[in-house]
């Protein structure tokens, strides 16, 4: 299971090696094919290869792997985290290194058009009012789901809009806000697992606060809210339809299959179980994306 890691170490040393893990570069093809999303719906396949390339790297690299490289930093996390088995420890200077990522994701956004740079730079902020005392907003139950909601669902897709130079039409910003609703319904069962973990530090995450099975309930509530978003953006984008209808509900369809049952039983579920269904709804965002860019692909 750790081959590459040991590989990894015996080439880059344990220091270096950790530091390139607390990146979470198994999270990175989750985060471009977001990202590109938006790129997508805005140009199709003709987007400019120089910054697409950039944007990639400045919101992809540097700005999601310093995120969550910081994260850690002050999490210090010892059982499984989100993209990361058996972390091991941060090392040395993890926080400064972070830092220093963030800064030049900052500057480097600017080089790109003003949609994506600002997109990218409320993104900056949010990663430090995220994570860094005495703030800390992921330890504030409500803040630690508004963060996320804003800046994976809404901003990203936005981001990748906006590297192509297009002017944004309101109909993807009613998809956008879409997914900010859909990482609402995520959000949660990236907790579920970690609750014991979040109490000991004394955080009052969101799970916590509300309790598992409400959390639940909450995130089905939301799913249901993105799509009729997607809905709604879809006609905007003048692509009203059964075919849109029956997609769309589909893509529900998915979500609903697997928090609702997961709703019913997470009294019974071990952590390693609630762990699993994170990734399930992983998947189902991915069949979510791909339904999307079938009915919105730019004519």
């Amino acid at each position: 299971m750790f081959a590459a890691r040991r590989t990894c170490e015996r080439f880059l040393g344990p220091q270096a090696t950790a530091f390139l893990l607390h990146l979470r570069p198994m999270e990175w093809p989750i985060m471009t094919a977001h990202f590109l999303l938006g790129a997508l719906l805005a140009r199709g396949l003709a987007l400019p290869p120089g910054a697409a390339l950039l944007g990639w790297a400045v919101f992809v690299v540097l700005l999601n792997g310093g995120t969550l490289a910081i994260n850690s930093a002050f999490d210090r996390d010892e059982g499984d985290i989100g993209y990361l088995r058996q972390p091991p420890p941060p090392p040395r200077f993890l926080a400064q290194g972070a830092g220093l990522m963030l800064a030049a994701s900052l500057g480097l956004g600017f080089l790109l058009p003003p949609l994506f740079a600002w997109s990218n730079a409320a993104c900056v902020a949010m990663a430090v009012l995220y994570s860094v005392p005495p703030v800390r907003l992921k330890a504030r139950a409500g803040w630690d789901l508004f963060i996320n909601c804003l800046g994976f669902g809404l901003l990203t897709p936005l981001a990748g809009w906006g590297l192509t130079g297009r002017p944004l039409a309101g109909g993807m910003l009613a998809v956008a806000a879409g997914f900010a609703f859909l990482f609402g319904a995520l959000y949660p069962t990236t907790q579920i697992y970690q609750v014991d973990e979040d109490r000991a530090r004394g955080d009052r995450t969101l799970v916590i606060v509300l309790g598992e099975g409400a959390s639940l309930g909450l995130a089905a509530l939301l799913a249901l809210g993105a799509h009729l978003l997607f809905a709604w953006g879809a006609w905007h984008l003048g692509r009203p339809g059964l075919r849109q209808a029956w997609s769309l509900g589909l893509s529900l369809a998915v979500w609903l299959g697997v928090l609702l049952p997961w709703w019913a039983r997470w009294r019974r579920w071990t952590p390693e179980r609630h762990q699993a269904g994170m990734y399930w709804c992983l998947g189902a965002w991915a069949v979510t994306d791909l339904i999307l860019l079938a009915l919105l692909w730019p004519q």
